[in-house]
């Protein structure tokens, strides 16, 4: 009997540790790219949708663009006004007639641009890059640009 009973401990604690150790649910690590996104890869759907919504409606009043490219993009008389473009490349872009009004244009590429007959009323432009830019005709009262390279501007007859 003493030996069925020493035995049968031994089986129970055999089995004990072989349920404890082959049911382990827990997740387990693992190394592959696929398993978890890099969250600090930025997504541009966003900006995709607004550029979509502006190049169709030609309205993105106070939209967020940042650092859009919109190189030689056609924007003649989109609405504009209040909108983020910090860091967006407008090189030869036609904003002609253009309500630029209130918008931040911080460090943005604009060489080459055509802002004919633009509202930029109260934008800030500093550091903003607009060489060989067309001011014609632009409204520019209350316009910052503070350390902005104006150089070889045409149309800008207003103090800078």
């Amino acid at each position: 009997m003493i030996l069925n009973a020493k035995t049968m401990l031994g089986a129970i604690a055999l089995a004990t540790s072989t349920l404890m150790i082959g049911c382990n649910n827990q997740p387990q690590a693992t190394t592959s790219p696929q398993a978890s996104p890099n969250p600090t890869t930025p997504t541009t759907a966003s900006n995709n949708d607004r550029v979509n919504q502006l190049l169709t409606t030609r309205q993105c009043s106070g939209c967020d663009l940042q650092g859009v490219n919109l190189e030689r993009a056609d924007l003649n008389g989109v609405d504009l006004s209040n909108a983020n473009l910090v860091n967006a490349d407008l090189d030869e872009a036609n904003l002609t007639n253009a309500n630029l009004s209130g918008a931040n244009l911080n460090n943005t590429e604009l060489e080459k641009a055509n802002l004919t007959g633009a509202n930029l009323s109260n934008a800030t432009f500093l550091n903003a890059d607009l060489d060989d830019a067309i001011l014609t005709n632009a409204n520019v009262t209350g316009t910052d640009f503070t350390g902005a390279d104006l150089d070889r501007v045409t149309g800008l007859n207003q103090p800078r």
